[in-house]
């Protein structure tokens, strides 16, 4: 379902498809129109040798009856973005390690994670790619072996299952490397409830790999009957999503939906919004990240240092405080302050260039003007200025280096520049 959300974003499906099927003998993809609710979208069919993987919810009134569904998923109540989706709740119906069918496939090869990596390693995509799918599929595998109590190199995938999975692993990391997008946000999930049939018997909603997967992430149950999130949705999710909550303020360019095949009341999609940010824009307020550190046995030259490599990096500000630490040593406490999309890289950037062992972090709100620039003319030349506007104030300063190059060509003091700005 969210390879078909993606896709929709994607303008040129037919060469997407058409490397995706180059990949494995016997496995083809097929994007199908769907209407859910009486929205029209797109269902991925992933088939291995003309077979389609299932999974069984259980419903309390009858333990016979079993829904067939195709990785599926409520939600039309979930908006994602942020360059990129919604995606509510994906669904992978495969029968990851030993999970999800009903059906004898004792007769089929079974795969270990090595294999499967392997696999992925040997296809004609960017080196960047395989390396997410198998890192997704690793997420994958460390989940199976906690639910089952086995080390990961015990985990085992069924044939088909496997080939079906990394299907769709494989299309959904090739398509986030096309759409080239810079910061991916998801709504909460929707795990569903109720039971789901797989090879060790029913299972309480969310299945034990999925809940493993799902940890930290924010969740809830819904009054759908079935398995709403299951566990390579979950894995793509961990490895890409971002942030959790509701959509910012976007500019909208292309909306897609992946359908999948059970009918519920609410119509059974995933919805992915492409576009464009516009919480810089925003005059009102901004969401921003503090991360913080307190260093007391580094250089002064090693400080600065990584100062100036934080702020080349992108850092909004970085500054330091004077403090003490335990037993009253003096230090200083570093703060980087940051977009939000950007956070998890100037932390990194702070372990690898002071001494710490950890890095706080802090998501604040803040209060900004619209800023723009103009020049103007002064005694002294033309001379750049900063312009905020908001709340009904307007303020300018002038720009640092333009005011002082102005005042040494002109040879006055640079308060007399500032004057007459």
């Amino acid at each position: 379902m969210l390879m078909g959300a993606l896709m929709e974003l994607y303008p040129e499906r037919e060469a997407f498809l058409k490397k995706m099927n180059s990949l494995m003998d016997g496995v083809v993809l097929r994007a199908e129109a769907s209407t859910k609710c009486g929205i029209c979208g797109t269902h991925m069919e992933v088939t291995v040798n003309g077979e389609e993987e299932e999974s069984l919810d259980v419903h309390d009134h009858d333990h016979a009856d079993h829904d067939h569904h195709d990785h599926d998923h409520d939600h039309a109540d979930h908006d994602h973005h942020d360059h990129e989706h919604d995606h509510d709740h994906d669904h992978h119906d495969h029968d990851h390690a030993d999970h999800g069918h009903d059906h004898d496939h004792a007769h089929h090869h079974h795969s270990s994670l090595e294999d499967v990596c392997d696999m992925i390693q040997g296809f004609d995509l960017p080196k960047t790619v395989k390396e997410k799918a198998c890192s997704v599929y690793a997420k994958i595998a460390e989940a199976e072996a906690h639910a089952h109590g086995k080390p990961m190199t015990e985990v085992h995938f069924h044939e088909v299952g496997t080939k079906d999975a990394i299907a769709d692993v494989t299309g959904v990391c090739y398509l986030m490397e096309l759409l080239e997008v810079d910061r991916i946000l998801a709504s909460p999930v929707n795990l569903g409830s109720g039971n789901v049939r797989c090879a060790h018997g029913i299972l309480p909603v969310p299945a034990p790999a999925t809940a493993f997967l799902t940890q930290g992430m924010p969740t809830y149950m819904s009054d759908i009957r079935g398995e709403l999130c299951t566990p390579t949705g979950a894995a793509l999710l961990k490895a890409f999503v971002q942030e959790f909550g509701p959509r910012p303020v976007m500019t909208v360019e292309k909306t897609g939906y992946g359908m999948g095949r059970k009918e519920f009341e609410r119509a059974n999609c995933v919805r992915a919004f492409l576009g464009e940010d516009d919480q810089e824009a925003d005059a009102t307020n901004s969401t921003i990240c503090e991360l913080s550190e307190n260093l007391d046995d580094m250089t002064p030259e090693a400080f600065g240092f990584a100062e100036e490599v934080l702020l080349q990096a992108g850092a909004l500000d970085v500054f330091a405080v004077p403090i003490y630490m335990k037993k009253n040593r003096p230090a200083y406490m570093l703060t980087c302050l940051c977009r939000m999309k950007d956070a998890d890289r100037m932390a990194k950037l702070m372990l690898e260039h002071t001494t710490t062992f950890g890095v706080r972090r802090s998501v604040c709100e803040r209060y900004i003007l619209d800023v723009g620039f103009e020049k103007v003319e002064t005694p002294y030349g033309t001379v750049g200025r900063k312009v905020g506007i908001g709340y009904g104030i307007r303020k300018t300063k002038a720009e640092y280096e333009d005011a002082a190059k102005a005042a040494r060509d002109a040879g006055v003091p640079l308060s007399e520049v500032m004057r007459n700005m």
